[in-house]
């Protein structure tokens, strides 16, 4: 059981976010949310979106600190990785989790 983290380098809604994801299950992820309190809309088909003020208390309850793009290779290794409907090659569209 391993939940990682990125950092909060993602930009939106005026603040900066990190993704956090399983590499076992969705439901490791749901239950490790709900127990430092993110709020089920935070996720985001395969992630959880968290604020910079909240990653330090989800690296505290045992999320491991890892790239951007490690994270990306680590969800989809896990067969976990659900790709946004709707984004056009080239054409920017959010963060790549």
């Amino acid at each position: 059981m391993t939940i990682y983290i990125d950092p909060p380098d993602w930009p939106g809604h005026g603040r900066m976010w990190s993704h956090m994801i399983s590499d076992v299950s969705y439901d490791e992820l749901h239950g490790f949310a709900a127990a430092i309190g993110a709020p089920p809309r935070a996720f985001d088909g395969d992630h959880y979106d968290v604020p910079s003020d909240r990653y330090a208390s989800a690296v505290a309850a045992g999320a491991v600190q890892v790239g951007s793009k490690e994270l990306v290779r680590l969800l989809t290794a896990a067969g976990l990785r659900r790709r946004k409907r709707g984004r056009r090659a080239g054409g920017g569209g959010g963060s790549e989790t």
